[in-house]
C-alpha cells in the first residue's frame, strides 16, 4: 500500500509539474507570488505546489475598435471612428515582466491605451482647423505613433498602426461645408462659363477679321485685275487704230469713210445693247476728222526714233 501511494503521489507530482503554453503565448511563472521565470510555447515543467503560473500572455497582434470626439481651433466637433493594432513589443524577458506587472488587468491596460490614443489625437485635432482634419489622417497617425512610441514600449507594447476608417462634423458643420463646397462648385463654374464665352467671342473675332481681311485681299486682286484688263482693253484699241490709220494712209482712202463706219456700228451697238437711256451722239463730221487727225498723229508718233 505504501508503494501504491508512493506511485499516486509520484504520478500526481509529475502531473502538476507539466505545463503546455501555446503557440503565440508565453507563461509568467511566479513563486509565492514573486516573479521567477517566461514559459514558451510548448511543454514545460514547474515546481509542484512551488511555482505557479501567474499570467499568460498574447504576443500576436490585437486590435481595437475607438469611437471618440475632439474639438478643432475653430471650435468644431469632429466624431473619429479609428481602428488601434498593436501587439506585445518583443518576447524579451524585461518586456514580459511590463506587460504582466504594470497593469492590475486586461481591462485596465485597455482603458489606459485607449484613452492614450484619445488624448493625443484630441491634442493634435485643437492646432487644427476644420477644414484641414479631413486631409490630415496620416498627420494623426504618425503623430500619435510620435508621442506614444515611448509610453507603450514602458508598458511593453508597441503600437503598430492606427487607421482613422470615419471622420464626420455635426450636422450643422456639414450642411454649412456642403453650402461652402455648393458655392465653391457655382463659383468654379462660373468661371469656366466665362472663360468658355471669351475664348468663344474672341475666336469669333479672329474668325470675322480674318474673313474681312480675306475678302479685302480678294478685292484688291480683282480690283488689279480689272485695271489690268481695261488697260490691256485700251492698248489694244489704241494700237487697232493705230494700225487702221496706218493702213487707211497707204492705200490712200478717206479717213472720214472709216470715221462714218464706226460711228454707225456704234449707234447699231447702242440700239441692241441699250436699256432705254438716251444718249446723245455728234454727228458733226469734222468732229470725226479731227479725231482721225489725232489718231494719225499718234500713229506718227509711234515712227519717231527712240
Amino acid at each position: 500500500m505504501i508503494l501504491i501511494y508512493i506511485g499516486i503521489l509520484v504520478f500526481l507530482t509529475m502531473f502538476l509539474s507539466l505545463r503546455t503554453v501555446d503557440q503565440g503565448m508565453v507563461a509568467v511563472v511566479t513563486i509565492f507570488g514573486k516573479y521567477q521565470r517566461v514559459l514558451f510555447p510548448g511543454l514545460n515543467f514547474i515546481i509542484p505546489f512551488i511555482e505557479s503560473i501567474h499570467k499568460r500572455i498574447s504576443v500576436q497582434n490585437r486590435s481595437a475598435e475607438l469611437g471618440f470626439q475632439a474639438v478643432t481651433v475653430d471650435q468644431a466637433n469632429v466624431n473619429f471612428t479609428a481602428m488601434l493594432l498593436f501587439s506585445v513589443l518583443d518576447q524579451e524577458e524585461e518586456t514580459i515582466k511590463n506587460v504582466a506587472f504594470k497593469f492590475v488587468d486586461e481591462k485596465n491596460l485597455m482603458q489606459a491605451l485607449i484613452r492614450s490614443v484619445e488624448g493625443s489625437v484630441r491634442a493634435f485635432v485643437a492646432t487644427k482647423k476644420q477644414s484641414e482634419v479631413l486631409v490630415l489622417r496620416r498627420e494623426i497617425v504618425e503623430n500619435v505613433k510620435e508621442h506614444l512610441d515611448n509610453t507603450l514600449e514602458d508598458w511593453g507594447y508597441h503600437l503598430i498602426d492606427l487607421q482613422i476608417n470615419d471622420i464626420t462634423f455635426d450636422e450643422e458643420v456639414m450642411r454649412s461645408m456642403a453650402k461652402v463646397v455648393a458655392s465653391n462648385n457655382l463659383k468654379a463654374a462660373a468661371e469656366n462659363e466665362g472663360q468658355a464665352l471669351l475664348i468663344t467671342k474672341t475666336k469669333a473675332a479672329e474668325a470675322e477679321g480674318n474673313a474681312i481681311r480675306i475678302s479685302a485681299e480678294a478685292e484688291k486682286l480683282a480690283a488689279q485685275l480689272r485695271g489690268q484688263g481695261i488697260a490691256a482693253f485700251r492698248e489694244e484699241v489704241a494700237k487697232g487704230m493705230s494700225k487702221a490709220a496706218k493702213l487707211m494712209e497707204d492705200s490712200n482712202l478717206d479717213a472720214s469713210f472709216i470715221m462714218f463706219n464706226i460711228w454707225t456700228e456704234a449707234i447699231k451697238n447702242f440700239a441692241e445693247q441699250g436699256k432705254g437711256n438716251v444718249i446723245f451722239l455728234d454727228g458733226n463730221i469734222d468732229t470725226m476728222e479731227r479725231s482721225l487727225r489725232q489718231l494719225m498723229a499718234m500713229n506718227n508718233l509711234d515712227k519717231l526714233p527712240k
